[in-house]
């Protein structure tokens, strides 16, 4: 990673190793500064004619040249007065404001990202990275004041103090040596260490969808893995107890730094050992294709998804981690669990665990929701253990729930008005301004998510019946009602009205259902031996899913269950 800045249209990775300005002056005479400021007036032609002309001085710079001559007045004014300086720029006092306004404008709407390599120096640690970006943060706005107060010849009256420098940086370091040649061309990419993100960071995706299936391929995509250390970067993280490497495109550092959020971030030590699972995110291949496949003699699971605009969104990243997981969770003897499962601790004491199964827009997440608020008096706390994707297993003849994730990646639309705001400080939100925006927010710590829970309730979340309530069924009826993986579609993801999916789960027990089948029956027999309650809960949220009374009756009958 030599580059000093890597900008495309919405979104800019700066390297503090090559680019990091400790002056304002440095800043504004760097070749990273000028690389900006031309990008800035390029896009400027088609947007803002009038601000392209005044830049060109009517087209009598190009961009490059316009961007050399912007510089060197700005320079001028950043240490003497209008007065004292003579430029054709600042013949248009108005023009002038409105443009150093519109580059500060611009800069703040790109997705802004830094990294610095962990091992350039010995007494490097995330202190240092946290310092040297808020000092950043500092340099841009305290430079952007100057200018703009000394163009209008008089202070500020207010200030606001809002994240100028980056969304969000980190650092990264090399491996010693690869765990085997056949990944020899993935390891001499670089390898985050640590992450700081600037919460609440807001990213504006263009993609806010997940279309198509991961399918399996018999095609090792190493054969045809298209980066290296100049695009790639390696996030190495904790999918449950199973280490996984993703290896992204540089392109979409916004969601892959989104995933410190979601996924436990592995140790210098852990990263340097061989992974269990290994994503290939943003390969430009050319195939357009979602892809996993199994290296017997590695004994990994690999995937691979395409460069390609549409997988901008976190989804595709996410599932395919969770895919991956699943997959080596069944070889293990592990049974997947599309759902959500938290521990219920009442004012007395009392403990359950309430595990709730179901695809997408089932309603999982909401019920737990309404039972946080109808509960509020009685509940004291409530542990969150997954709240998408989880395990069981089966030790000493007991089931015992597991998760995979440190955070969640919930739809703001499917959540209470105010739920999103409770820990929008520590968040990061996606298109808030679009249908199916989305935020990841931490919501359980790795100890928790990797502790063998008790299982206390089992229910699946029916959004397509007309009735209410939760209801005891057999285990028979329920493994049934599982296989069969039914529910109303609410445009979540392409789907729309119902639909069937095998065990309410596409990320891996759908592609693999010989590994699975055999584990559901194991499971369900145990839940039933250990007096396991097994049922459905009915969320009503296919009929109207404006409408919380379904949900507000279920989850009433869900805390008597729990305070019985």
């Amino acid at each position: 990673m030599d580059k000093k800045i890597y900008l495309t249209n919405n979104q800019v990775v700066l390297n503090y190793n090559k680019a990091y300005p400790k002056s304002r002056e440095v800043l504004l005479k760097s070749n990273t500064f000028r690389v900006y400021l031309q990008h800035f007036i390029k896009t400027q032609e088609t947007l803002y004619p009038e601000l392209y002309n005044y830049l060109t001085q009517n087209g009598k710079y190009d961009s490059k040249e316009a961007a050399n001559k912007f510089s060197k007045c700005l320079r001028m004014l950043s240490i003497f007065n209008m007065d004292e300086i003579e430029s054709e720029y600042l013949e248009d006092k108005k023009s002038l404001l409105t443009v150093v306004r519109e580059i500060y404008k611009t800069w703040r709407h790109l997705q802004r990202f830094a990294f610095i390599k962990s091992d350039s120096s010995d007494d490097f640690g995330i202190n240092t990275l946290v310092r040297r970006d808020s000092e950043m943060n500092d340099l841009i706005l305290r430079t952007y004041r100057l200018f703009e107060e000394r163009i209008m010849d008089r202070p500020n009256l207010v200030y606001r103090q809002i994240q100028a420098g980056t969304n969000a940086c980190f650092s990264i370091h090399n491996r010693d040596s690869i765990w085997s040649e056949h990944y020899s061309a993935l390891k001499d990419i670089p390898i985050i260490d640590h992450v700081m993100l600037r919460t609440p960071m807001i990213l504006h995706p263009k993609s806010s969808k997940r279309t198509g299936t991961f399918t399996e391929t018999k095609v090792d995509p190493m054969t045809y893995f298209e980066g290296d250390s100049e695009s790639f970067f390696c996030f190495p993280c904790k999918v449950g107890k199973l280490l996984c490497f993703v290896y992204f495109n540089a392109k979409y550092t916004a969601s892959a730094l989104s995933m410190a959020n979601l996924f436990e971030l592995a140790t210098k030590e852990e990263a340097n050992q061989k992974p269990d699972l290994v994503l290939l995110f943003g390969n430009p291949d050319g195939k357009n294709a979602t892809e996993f496949y199994y290296d017997e003699t590695e004994n990994i699971w690999l995937g691979c998804i395409s460069d390609d605009p549409r997988i901008e969104y976190f989804g595709y990243l996410k599932k395919m981690c969770l895919t991956l997981h699943n997959l080596a969770a069944m070889q293990q003897g592990w049974l997947p669990i599309h759902g959500a499962f938290v521990n219920i601790t009442l004012n007395d004491g009392r403990k359950k665990g309430i595990m709730l199964m179901g695809d997408s827009g089932a309603g999982k997440s909401e019920s737990i929701e309404a039972l946080k608020s109808v509960g509020k008096d009685v509940i004291k706390d409530i542990e969150v253990v997954f709240d998408d994707m989880g395990t069981i297993h089966i030790e000493d003849g007991i089931p015992y729930g597991q998760g995979t994730e440190i955070g969640a990646f919930i739809r703001l639309d499917d959540l209470d008005p105010g739920t999103p705001y409770r820990d929008m400080d520590r968040s990061v939100f996606m298109a808030p301004e679009n249908p199916n925006s989305r935020m990841v927010t931490p919501a359980a710590s790795y100890d928790v998510i990797t502790t063998n829970h008790k299982i206390d309730l089992f229910a699946y979340a029916n959004n397509y019946t007309n009735e209410f309530g939760l209801k005891k069924l057999t285990v028979e009826e329920v493994k049934d009602t599982c296989v069969m993986g039914k529910r109303m579609a609410l445009g979540t993801t392409q789907e729309v009205g119902i639909s069937t999916t095998y065990f309410a789960n596409p990320f891996g027990p759908m592609q693999k259902q010989e590994l699975c089948e055999p584990l559901i029956t194991k499971v369900f027999s145990s839940l039933e031996e250990n007096g396991t309650f097994v049922g459905e809960i009915y969320t009503h949220l296919g009929f109207d899913k404006t409408n919380r009374h379904g949900l507000d009756i279920a989850a009433h009958q869900l805390l008597e269950f729990i305070t019985k």
